[in-house]
């Protein structure tokens, strides 16, 4: 049966407006609903979505999933015998793992459901040729994302914990006449607690020897998330464990992937960073490794503009797209634009209200690093990113090791990226790390984001947010005797902020503090207006908790070096002089704009000059 029940026109983005798509659902039987390039799966019709649920059997039975089964089908015709899909959090990794172990695995006895699996895109593709593989390999599943602790024994505790807990799932291995006496005792070892670490790390290719004995067939080993201990063990307290971390898990590991021979199928592992080099892989050469820069399974990981679009029209959203897009896409992982997936169920999840989904499922340290820690320089670099359009060229080291990070100084821009927080459309070359990439933020979320810790910085400088409210009020409002006043106590109490040696210096220190002003867009620095390029503007816009209407503010800063007042105050009125002189706010005003407001701003050491003037 073939229904149409939703249509939408799509107007794209990024350099798309103006094409028009129409997408048509259709039915196409046992729950599955089809449109071009995407395929929605509701078994129950109530179009529930799978928020907080990322396991698949339980999730396809009762919520609404777009279908990405087709990655079963590409991990089987890779042919590789391990693969490694690094890819941000909350990008549908652990639901498509779990995917792959209630497709792939056989059960101890009787026959496998097919059912979930009816209708999707695995069942169909190559004319039904991948169900000969449904239900046909016994799978070791491993989660290692809740194996994290401020110590090693913590970490080591709760890893011994999942592999006991994967022995105990596999427990009718104990009652079989395949298993020697011998293996079933070290099995109940583990199973008990009172096996030694080298025998947990050690455990995993155990068991696969003993499924393979048990079902005569090669063993699937799915690990999601294998790098969360690793993440932990890097930044835990008292110098952290990472050492200890690496060199489990690199026995844990290595032995199934590099000595499992015919006992093992094959591998899939899931994680946000690619740990290599002296680390985890070092001594193996048959994992392939795909990242956001990769085609491989590109599209598998994230929601495509088609799958978006479907999932608006199902839900009777396609009136929202193009803020979704706005918010929420712009990530690009190999050849394909996708959607953070997470951020999209809930935005349609609370009715199209945008808002900072994805940040707030955890903490956002690293860019919270980057923003507090960030030098002149780097701080330039971040705010040239928040501009519209803005983007800072840096090679990608995408097999950085942990220990990289504040050794190498372009090590955290490619940290930003494998979190999530940077994308980039120059993919070419994935495994070359010497070819600079143009790196942007990928959407309004991830902007939302960096305008936080920019804020949380500056708010520290002005010391408290009172201070900073005040700040920002005189800027908007042309009050000189306050803003100097202001401007001055934080010079005064700065000195772990800021040391201002220079006209970059104050530069890099107003511009900061001119981010989340309420009726302003992001400050914009050294944008061509008039005959130059005024050190900064704030033009108006509507923002959350501000509907009224703003000035058009531009700011000119002068610097120099032990001036009297008396030479500060002309500065400053030289700094006020160019803006009507260079004509850097003449021409129109922007729409929700009421006038201008001028400063001309001069600073020796910790000494302010501050005029303004409106128009």
């Amino acid at each position: 049966m073939n229904v149409t029940i939703g249509t939408m026109s799509d107007t794209g983005n990024r350099g798309k407006c103006g094409a028009v798509m129409t997408v048509e659902l259709r039915e196409h039987g046992d729950g599955i609903w089809m449109a071009p390039g995407a395929r929605i799966i509701d078994r129950t019709g109530r179009r529930r979505l799978p928020i907080g649920d990322d396991g698949f059997t339980s999730a396809a039975a009762a919520s609404v999933l777009v279908d990405k089964t087709a990655l079963i089908a590409d991990v089987l015709d890779s042919g590789y015998k391990a693969t490694l899909f690094c890819r941000p959090r909350r990008f549908g990794k652990t639901l498509n793992m779990t995917m792959m172990k209630a497709f792939f695995e056989a059960p101890p006895a009787g026959a496998a459901d097919p059912s979930l699996f009816e209708g999707t895109e695995v069942w169909e593709l190559g004319d039904g040729s991948y169900r000969e593989h449904f239900a046909a390999y016994p799978v070791i599943y491993l989660s290692m994302r809740t194996a994290k602790g401020d110590a090693w024994g913590q970490t080591y505790g709760a890893l011994k914990d999942m592999l006991t807990a994967e022995f105990a799932r596999h427990s009718y291995l104990l009652d079989s006449n395949n298993i020697g006496s011998h293996e079933k005792d070290a099995a109940r070892d583990i199973l008990s607690g009172s096996a030694l670490e080298s025998d947990y790390a050690g455990s995993v290719l155990f068991l696969a020897r003993l499924l393979r004995a048990y079902h005569h067939r090669p063993v699937v080993l799915l690990i999601d998330e294998y790098d969360a201990p690793v993440m932990a063990g890097y930044s835990a307290p008292d110098g952290g464990y990472y050492r200890e971390v690496v060199t489990f898990l690199k026995r844990l590991l290595t032995g199934p992937l590099k000595d499992g021979g015919e006992v093992l199928a094959f591998a899939c592992l899931t994680g946000v960073q690619r740990v290599t080099k002296e680390s985890i892989f070092s001594d193996l050469n048959n994992v392939t490794v795909s990242t956001a820069l990769s085609t491989v399974s590109d599209e598998r990981f994230g929601f495509t503009d088609a799958e978006m679009s479907a999932l608006a029209s199902y839900f009777e959203y396609a009136d929202c797209m193009d803020e979704a897009r706005r918010w929420y896409d712009g990530y690009r992982f190999g050849n394909v634009d996708v959607f953070n997936p997470w951020s999209a169920l809930n935005y349609f999840n609370f009715g199209c209200a945008p808002d900072v989904y994805w940040g707030n499922t955890s903490g956002n340290a690293v860019v919270a690093s980057l923003v507090r820690q960030a030098d002149e320089d780097t701080l330039g670099k971040i705010y040239t990113l928040m501009e519209p359009c803005g983007t800072v060229e840096a090679p990608l080291d995408l097999g950085i090791v942990f220990p990289d990070i504040g050794i190498r100084s372009d090590a955290l821009w490619s940290m930003l990226y494998l979190a999530g927080y940077l994308t980039t459309e120059d993919t070419a070359l994935p495994n070359n790390t010497r070819v600079r990439r143009r790196l942007r933020i990928p959407n309004a979320e991830v902007a939302e984001l960096y305008r936080t810790e920019i804020v949380e910085r500056f708010a520290g400088a002005a010391g408290e947010s009172n201070d900073l409210d005040a700040f920002h009020e005189a800027l908007a409002t042309g009050e000189a005797e306050v803003m100097r006043r202001e401007l001055s106590k934080m010079l005064d109490g700065s000195a772990s902020y800021f040391d201002i040696t220079s006209e970059n210096s104050i530069h890099m220190l107003v511009l900061g503090l001119c981010f989340g002003i309420k009726g302003f867009g992001d400050p914009v620095s050294n944008r061509e207006a008039g005959d130059g390029r005024p050190d900064i503007q704030l033009v108006p816009e509507h923002t959350l908790f501000f509907d009224g209407r703003r000035p058009l503010v531009t700011v000119e800063l002068k610097y120099r070096k032990d001036a009297s007042a008396e030479e500060l105050e002309e500065l400053a009125q030289r700094a006020l002089g160019q803006i009507v002189e260079k004509r850097y706010d003449a021409g129109p005003l922007p729409e929700l704009a009421y006038g201008r407001v001028r400063w001309g701003i001069a600073c020796s050491g910790k000494r302010v000059a501050a005029l303004s003037a409106q128009a």
